[in-house]
C-alpha cells in the first residue's frame, strides 16, 4: 500500500512539460514581431535628446549628483572630511613616493591632479584616490629594475671613488614612472570602453587580501634600508625580497645609529598616538593629524638640532616649489614596461572597485565597474602628463574621510587644494625631514594589511580552497615579484575553479513527498526514490574536463557497469548468431533425413532403427558445428533412437523416441538449443525468437528489471561543449543498448541552442527526451513504463483461451 501510495504522489492535474510543447508554449506567447535586423540597427543607431542625456550623464557622472548636492546636508562634513584627510595625505603622498622610489614632491603631485580627474568621472562618492602602498611598492620594482643606481654612477671629484649621481637617476626614474602610469591608464580606458569590468571578478577576495599581505612585506622590507641608514639597493626580478632581507640583516652591524634611533622613536610615537587616536575615535569629532603632528615636530628638531649636516642623517633635501609643466611621456619606454603597466592597470582597479563596492553597498548607491575603469584610466593618463604615478583607494584614507563625516567627493577637491596649498607653499619647509620618518609612517600604515594574517585562521573554519589561494597567492607575490607573482595568483585561482569542476558532487535524487522537489537521497533520509527510476544530477556544468568523470559517476550512482554489460551482450549476441547458423544447418539435416526415411516407409512399413545412420553421420555433424557443440546421436540418454511413421489424413508425419520401449518413450527433438525440446513439425523461427528474448532481458542480469529509466538533471549546466554534447549521445546510445531510457531535465534555453549546434539531435535522438523539470520527466518515465509491462487486450484473451482449453 505504502509503495502505491508513492506512485500516486508522482501525477498532478497538468500537461508533462517537454522541450517541443515549451517551444510551442512560448510560441504562443510571444505573440509579437521580432523586430528586423535592420530595425534594430536603425533603433540603436537614433540619436535623440533623452539618449544624448543619458550618455552624457554615463559618461560625466558629476553632472547626475552635483544639481541635486545639498550645502546644507553635505557642505559641512566635506568641508571637515576633505581638510582631515589633506593633513593625512600630505605626508602618506611623501612616505608612499619613498616606496615607489621616486622623490617626495612626486608623491604629492599623485595626490592632487589624479583626485581633481576622478572628481568628474568618478562614481563612487567615498573612496580616496592617490597614492597607494601596493601600487607605489610596484611602481618602485619598475624604477629600480630600469634605473638602477650603478647605472649612474660618477667619480667623486678628484677622488677615484665612484658615487651615485642621484640627479640624473630620479629624473631617469621619473620619466619610468611617468612611461608606465601613461601606459596602465590607457589600458585602463580600453578595456572600460569594451565594457571589461569583469575582469576583477577573477581576483577573488582570498587572492586580494592575500596579495595584499604580501605587499606589505616587500613594503616593509624595502623601508628598512631608509630605518637603519643603509645605502643598499633593493634587487629585482625572483626572489629578490630574499636577497634585499638577506643583505639588510648581514650588515645590521654596518647600521648607521643616529638614523636608527630616529627612525625607532618616530615608530613607536607614530604607532602610539594612532593606537590613542583609535581607541579615542568615538569621542573625537575628527581623528588627531598624527603623521602631520610627526613631520612638523621632527623636522623642527632636525633644523635646530642639525641631524642632516652633524649627524649625517638622511634628509628629505630639495624640495621645489611650484608646479612643473606638463610633459609627454617618453612612449620608447612602452614596449620596456607593458607587462608592469597591465598588472598595475589591473591591481589598481582591483583595490578601487572593492573597496569602492563596500561603501556603496553600506550607503545605498551603485557603484558602475566599468565607469570606474575609465575614470581611473582617465585619472592615470591625465596625471602622468603632469608627472605623476600610478594611482588607486586607499582603505586608510577613505576611512579617514567615513570617518569625518564625508559624502561626496567634493572631499576630495578639498584634500587636493590643501595638497596643492602644501606644493606651492610649505615645500621647501620640509626639506630638513629626517627620511626615517617617512619611513616609520609607512610602516605604521602597513598595520591594515598585516592584520589581514588573521585571515589564515578564518579561512581555516570556513574554507579550505580559498585558504589555499591565500597562502599560493601570498607565497607567489613574496618570490616572484609583484608583477609575476599576480599573474601566478590569478592563474592558480582559475585551476583552482576548474579542479572544483572536475570533481563536483554527485548524487541520486528522489522524490520529497507530496511535493515535485527532488532531492539528494544520501543526504537526506525522508525522500524516496522512484521505482525503476534513477535521478542523476552533478553539482557543476558537465564539459570536457569532466565529461569522462561524469559517466564513471553514472555508472556508480546507478549500479550498472555499461561497458561490461555491452561486452557481454555482443558476446550473448554473438553466440546466438553462431546457435542460429547450426539451427539452419540441423534443420536442413533433418528435412533430408525426414525425407529419406519417407522414401523407406513407402518401400517398407516396418520399424527399423537408424543407429548406423547416426553412426555414419557422427563425423559429418562435427565437422560443420564449427563452435564445438556437435548434435551426437550416440550421447542421449538410453542409447537407440526409434522413428515410427504415422499416417494421418493422407499426410505422413515422424516422431523421435527416445528410450528402448517405442510405447513408453518420450517426445524428443532432432534438434537441441540449450536443452530445448520440440518436435519436426514446430517451427524453428518460434524457438529463436524465444530465445532472442531471453537474450535481451534475462541474459543481462537483474538490472534489466530494476532500473528501466534513467533522467539526467542538467540544471546546474549554464553551458555545454562539444565533448559534452558527445558524451551524452554515447549515454543514450550505451544504455539503449541494454533497454534502459535516458532523458535530460532542466536545461537552459542556451544548453538547448548548444545542443542543437552540435548536431545532438537527430533520428534516433529527438526532443522528446528533454523535459522542463526533473517531475515532468519522472511523470513521462512511469506512465510510459506502466503502458509497456500491461499486456495488450488480444493477448489477455489468448492467454484465458489457452488455459480453458
Amino acid at each position: 500500500m505504502g509503495q502505491e501510495r508513492r506512485s500516486a504522489s508522482y501525477h498532478v492535474d497538468r500537461d508533462i512539460l517537454d522541450e517541443q510543447s515549451l517551444e510551442d508554449l512560448a510560441q504562443r506567447l510571444d505573440s509579437g514581431r521580432k523586430p528586423h535586423l535592420t530595425e534594430r540597427l536603425k533603433h540603436s543607431l537614433r540619436c535623440s535628446v533623452p539618449w544624448l542625456k543619458r550618455s552624457l550623464v554615463r559618461c560625466l557622472p558629476v553632472l547626475y549628483w552635483m544639481p541635486r548636492y545639498s550645502i546644507w546636508d553635505y557642505g559641512m562634513g566635506d568641508l571637515i572630511a576633505g581638510i582631515t584627510m589633506g593633513i593625512v595625505q600630505m605626508p602618506q603622498s611623501m612616505a608612499y613616493a619613498l616606496l615607489a622610489s621616486l622623490p617626495p614632491v612626486f608623491g604629492l603631485y599623485t595626490s592632487l591632479y589624479p583626485v581633481l580627474v576622478y572628481f568628474f568621472f568618478g562614481t563612487s562618492r567615498h573612496i580616496s584616490v592617490g597614492t597607494s602602498a601596493v601600487l607605489s611598492i610596484m611602481v618602485g620594482s619598475v624604477t629600480e629594475r630600469l634605473a638602477p643606481d650603478h647605472h649612474f654612477l660618477m667619480r667623486n671629484g678628484t677622488n677615484v671613488t665612484l658615487v651615485v649621481d642621484e640627479a640624473a637617476r630620479d629624473s631617469y626614474r621619473v620619466t619610468v614612472a611617468v612611461a608606465t602610469t601613461v601606459l596602465g591608464g590607457i589600458i585602463q580606458v580600453v578595456l572600460g570602453l569594451v565594457r571589461f569590468g569583469f575582469v576583477a571578478t577573477y581576483l577573488s577576495e582570498p587572492l586580494v587580501r592575500g596579495y595584499t599581505s604580501a605587499a606589505a612585506c616587500h613594503a616593509a622590507v624595502a623601508q628598512l634600508r631608509y630605518l637603519v641608514g643603509l645605502s643598499s639597493t633593493r634587487f629585482v626580478g625572483p626572489l629578490s625580497l630574499v636577497y634585499t632581507l638577506g643583505d639588510v640583516c648581514s650588515r645590521l652591524h654596518q647600521a648607521h645609529v643616529p638614523t636608527l634611533v630616529v627612525g625607532l622613536l618616530s615608530f613607536l610615537v607614530i604607532f602610539s598616538a594612532k593606537e590613542l587616536n583609535a581607541s579615542l575615535s568615538k569621542k573625537l569629532p575628527v581623528p588627531i593629524p598624527v603623521e602631520l603632528l610627526s613631520i612638523v615636530v621632527a623636522t623642527l628638531l632636525s633644523h635646530y638640532i642639525h641631524l642632516g649636516s652633524s649627524y649625517a642623517v638622511g634628509v628629505v633635501g630639495e624640495i621645489p616649489s611650484g608646479l612643473l609643466p606638463p610633459r609627454v611621456p617618453q612612449t620608447s619606454l612602452f614596449r620596456e614596461v607593458i607587462g608592469d603597466a597591465f598588472a598595475m592597470a589591473v591591481v589598481g582597479y582591483a583595490l578601487a572597485i572593492s573597496l569602492g563596492k563596500t561603501f556603496a553597498l553600506k550607503h545605498g548607491y551603485k557603484v558602475d565597474s566599468n565607469q570606474e575603469l575609465v575614470a581611473l584610466g582617465i585619472s592615470n593618463t591625465v596625471g602622468g602628463f603632469f608627472h605623476c604615478y600610478s594611482i588607486s583607494s586607499s582603505m586608510s584614507r577613505s576611512l579617514v574621510q567615513v570617518t569625518a563625516g564625508g559624502k561626496t567627493q567634493i572631499a576630495g577637491v578639498i584634500s587636493a587644494f590643501i595638497v596643492l596649498i602644501a606644493i606651492l607653499k610649505l615645500g621647501p619647509l620640509f626639506q630638513e625631514l629626517p627620511k626615517a620618518v617617512l619611513s616609520a609612517i609607512v610602516l605604521v600604515n602597513l598595520k591594515g594589511m598585516f592584520k589581514q594574517y588573521y585571515d589564515i585562521v578564518a579561512l581555516w573554519r570556513s574554507s579550505r580552497i580559498d585558504l589555499v589561494v591565500w597562502l599560493a597567492t601570498w607565497l607567489f607575490t613574496l618570490l616572484f615579484q609583484l608583477d609575476m607573482g599576480l599573474a601566478a595568483s590569478i592563474a592558480f585561482a582559475l585551476l583552482t575553479v576548474v579542479f572544483r569542476t572536475q570533481h563536483p558532487q554527485y548524487s541520486v535524487l528522489g522524490q520529497v513527498p507530496g511535493t515535485e522537489i527532488y532531492m539528494d537521497m544520501e543526504k537526506y533520509k525522508e525522500v524516496h526514490g522512484v521505482p525503476g527510476v534513477t535521478i542523476f544530477r552533478s553539482s557543476a556544468t558537465v564539459y570536457f574536463a569532466n565529461a569522462d568523470l561524469y559517466l564513471e559517476a553514472l555508472m556508480e550512482k546507478s549500479g550498472i557497469n555499461i561497458s561490461k554489460m555491452i561486452a557481454y551482450k555482443k558476446r550473448q549476441e554473438a553466440k546466438q548468431r553462431r546457435r542460429e547458423k547450426r539451427a539452419k544447418r540441423r534443420a536442413k539435416r533433418d528435412i533430408k533425413r525426414q525425407k529419406d526415411a519417407m522414401r523407406a516407409a513407402q518401400s517398407s512399413d516396418v520399424v527399423f532403427s537408424v543407429e548406423e545412420e547416426t553412426g555414419k553421420r557422427k563425423e559429418t555433424d562435427r565437422q560443420e558445428d564449427i563452435s564445438g557443440e556437435e548434435w551426437d546421436w550416440a550421447m542421449r540418454e538410453n542409447g537407440t533412437v526409434f522413428v515410427i511413421p504415422e499416417v494421418q489424413n493422407g499426410h505422413s508425419s515422424w516422431e523421435y523416441l527416445k528410450g528402448g520401449d517405442p510405447d513408453m518413450g518420450t517426445l524428443g527433438s532432432a534438434s537441441e538449443l540449450d536443452g530445448d525440446t520440440t518436435t519436426l513439425t514446430s517451427s524453428c523461427d518460434d524457438t529463436l525468437s524465444r530465445d532472442q528474448e531471453r537474450l535481451s532481458l534475462g541474459s543481462l542480469g537483474k538490472w534489466t528489471w530494476d532500473i528501466h529509466s534513467i533522467i539526467l538533471d542538467l540544471s546546474p549546466a549554464n553551458f555545454i561543449d562539444t565533448v559534452a554534447i558527445k558524451t551524452m549521445k554515447t549515454i543514450i546510445q550505451d544504455f539503449g543498448e541494454i533497454d534502459v531510457d535516458v532523458y535530460m531535465a532542466g536545461c537552459q534555453a542556451s544548453v538547448v541552442e548548444q545542443l542543437e549546434q552540435g548536431d545532438f539531435f537527430s533520428d534516433c535522438i529527438s526532443k522528446g527526451c528533454l523535459f522542463a523539470t526533473v517531475h515532468d520527466a519522472v511523470l513521462y518515465c512511469t506512465g510510459k513504463h506502466e503502458a509497456l509491462t500491461m499486456p495488450p487486450y488480444d493477448c489477455v484473451l489468448d492467454m484465458d483461451y489457452s488455459t480453458k482449453m
